[in-house]
């Protein structure tokens, strides 16, 4: 696939790391999400950026004092926060973290909000701004949305985007319908998505978008990506990088337009990061220091959907833990881990994805009779071509509790939205339809209110026993369950295959 580094565009750090990973998906290849195609990593412009006016409100800089080595700070952990981001966070390790809090368990997940900690600091130069923009709770799809109607939110402004209409899904969407589409597939708010088209295009306010945006209304200019829809996958895309690499503790430089970096601040949080990462590659300095300030996008925002900092509910629980969930194929059926943790939508983080292919596909997209099964009792939410979505609080909503996504299955007999299910119960065909793949096979993805859980890590997938951790790249990786390790493979040998509902 065409990284698009022929064109005029140049990776931040945490791209370059996407990128590589990139390569090893060529040699052990089993899928890509669905729609829209293409969907490329960020790179961001070269060329210089025009002169623009004077920002007439300064942005203040990050004011951390230079701290010594091993300092005691006080941290309240925010929702979704573990202990190895934060080690990775602050700059320090894990057992000092523990050492300091001697009442966090060893085997904790996710921390409890507000629950205060002393973490060892090591001073890092050029740390950012530690303005908070958005909460985490507000930059997912999830139960924070649900009392949101977004085509009528849209239809109430004068702006051009209730007017605006494209082809998405193999269905004309407008207005709306178009941001809603994009935020469910990637899983982001869709206030997120307005306040930007906002921000940036005045898509809510200005009767016409301006000649200057018409093809790139959020600033990529990509030949792939031309108008507000291709330009919102982008940008989703984009967003969801860095929201989870710096949830999971793998991302801590910031590339600036200008090719001058900055680190996170060790106390923000995974939303303001993913903006701030956003703006950083698309924005000339002065205007990039006041987009991720008060007077920037989180004015607007403000000026649209209120103070995001007053009555929010966190969205992750302390300790999180994944419910009991069985393989996605029939007990007793001997199917191959083809997909290590990968992309669960779009590319790059999250890698919430796995793969499995039923042993006589390995190899090719031939119509498979083995049956993809439900993991677990719950309500299919959403099926549409190639995909399905199982809930299972049974509440009938994608943006609340925990959420399994199918993705692959084809056309023949894949089960209708609506329908109440057993664990074991068939949902569909695996197939390489929804996106490309080398091979017939399913390839399933977690959520929890709305928020993508990778495949490996603090709250890894555990099916039937069967505990993913990840590879050196994206989909590599292995399951292990009572000391055998299967590798995951698209050569289909016995160190690859796993059988359902067997001991091992």
């Amino acid at each position: 696939m065409d990284t698009g580094q022929n064109r005029k565009f140049k990776p931040s750090v945490l791209l370059i790391r996407l990128i590589g990973i990139s390569l090893a998906i060529c040699m052990v290849a089993a899928c890509a999400p669905m729609e829209p195609s293409p969907i490329y990593i960020t790179p961001f412009p070269q060329t210089p950026a025009p002169e623009s006016e004077p920002v007439t409100e300064p942005t203040p800089l990050a004011t951390r004092p230079v701290y010594d080595p091993g300092t005691l700070v006080t941290y309240a952990a925010q929702s979704g926060d573990t202990i190895p981001a934060l080690a990775a966070h602050f700059n320090t390790t894990i057992p000092e973290i523990l050492e300091a809090n001697p009442e966090i368990p060893q085997d904790a997940t996710t921390l409890t909000p507000g629950e205060t900690l002393q973490i060892p600091i090591y001073y890092k130069a050029l740390w950012g701004n530690p303005f908070q923009i958005l909460p985490d709770a507000l930059f997912i799809n999830g139960p924070a949305q649900m009392d949101f109607d977004t085509r009528a939110f849209v239809d109430a402004h004068p702006g051009w985007l209730k007017d605006y209409s494209v082809l998405a899904g193999d269905e004309t969407r407008r207005g709306g319908d178009v941001v809603d589409y994009v935020a469910r597939n990637y899983s982001v708010s869709p206030r997120l998505l307005l306040a930007l088209i906002e921000f940036q295009a005045q898509g809510l306010s200005a009767a016409t978008i301006p000649d200057d945006l018409e093809r790139y209304p959020l600033g990529y200019e990509d030949q792939f990506h031309v108008g507000l829809y291709m330009q919102m996958n982008w940008a989703a895309n984009l967003l969801n990088n860095g929201y989870y690499s710096w949830r999971i503790g793998e991302f801590d430089t910031i590339t600036r337009l200008d090719g001058s970096i900055e680190h996170p601040d060790p106390w923000q949080n995974a939303a303001t990061v993913a903006l701030q990462n956003y703006f950083a590659g698309l924005l000339p300095i002065e205007e990039y220091q006041a987009a991720i300030y008060s007077e920037g996008f989180y004015k607007t925002y403000t000026e649209l959907f209120g103070d995001p900092w007053q009555n929010y509910t966190d969205h992750i629980s302390g300790n999180l833990q994944q419910p009991e969930l069985a393989l996605p194929f029939a007990l007793g059926k001997t199917w191959t881990y083809t997909g290590g943790p990968h992309a669960a939508w779009g590319n790059g983080e999250p890698l919430a994805a796995i793969d499995f292919a039923p042993p006589a596909a390995i190899g090719g997209c031939a119509p498979s009779t083995e049956y993809v099964v439900a993991v677990a009792d719950g309500q299919i939410v959403r099926s549409e071509p190639a995909l399905v979505l199982l809930d299972l609080d049974g509440d009938g909503d994608e943006r609340t509790g925990w959420v399994i996504l199918y993705l692959h299955l084809g056309k023949t007999e894949q089960i209708q939205p609506g329908m109440l299910v057993k664990t074991g119960d068939p949902i569909g065909h695996p197939s390489c339809e929804g996106g490309s793949a080398t091979g017939t096979h399913v390839h399933i993805a977690r959520k929890y209110n709305g928020e993508w859980i990778p495949a490996a890590g603090v709250t890894a997938f555990n099916l039937e026993g069967w505990v993913a951790d990840k590879g050196s790249a994206e989909y590599l990786g292995t399951l292990k369950k009572h000391g055998r390790t299967v590798d995951a493979c698209t050569c289909s040998d016995p160190d690859s295959q796993i059988t359902a509902g067997k001991y091992d």
